[in-house]
């Protein structure tokens, strides 16, 4: 079992910057992919960034890229997500998830999840 815990999460205006942090505990995460979705009321949960295991690869959605940063410590067993140049449709739940092999954008192959932390980004 791996158990996720997000936080970094917050009210800032437009153009400013965030950084969350997904903390692990369970199990070594450098086993692990992990994954940053994010989710609003109504709609589905939707990918932002993946990170592999050791680091080295990383993939991003394309309203994302260039705005947004993935990485991880191992050491700390923390992944992050930093977010610059907020947009108000930033705004929604942001979730990590973790996969054996995986950091890509389909929801249903992570296996573990966080409760989320939320992010506001007002005009």
């Amino acid at each position: 079992q791996v158990q996720l815990v997000e936080s970094g999460g917050g009210l800032v205006q437009a153009g400013g910057s965030l950084r969350l942090s997904c903390a692990a505990s369970g199990r070594t995460l450098s086993s692990y992919g992990m994954g940053w979705f994010r989710q609003t009321p109504g709609k589905e949960r939707e990918f932002v960034a993946g990170i592999s295991g050791d680091g080295s690869s990383t993939t991003y959605t394309v309203s994302v890229k260039g705005r947004v940063t993935i990485s991880r410590d191992n050491a700390k067993d923390t992944v992050y997500l930093q977010m610059n140049s907020l947009r108000p449709e930033d705004t929604a739940v942001y979730y990590c998830g973790a996969a054996r092999t995986y950091f890509g954008t389909v929801y249903s192959k992570y296996e573990y999840w966080g409760r989320g932390t939320q992010v506001t980004v007002s005009s």
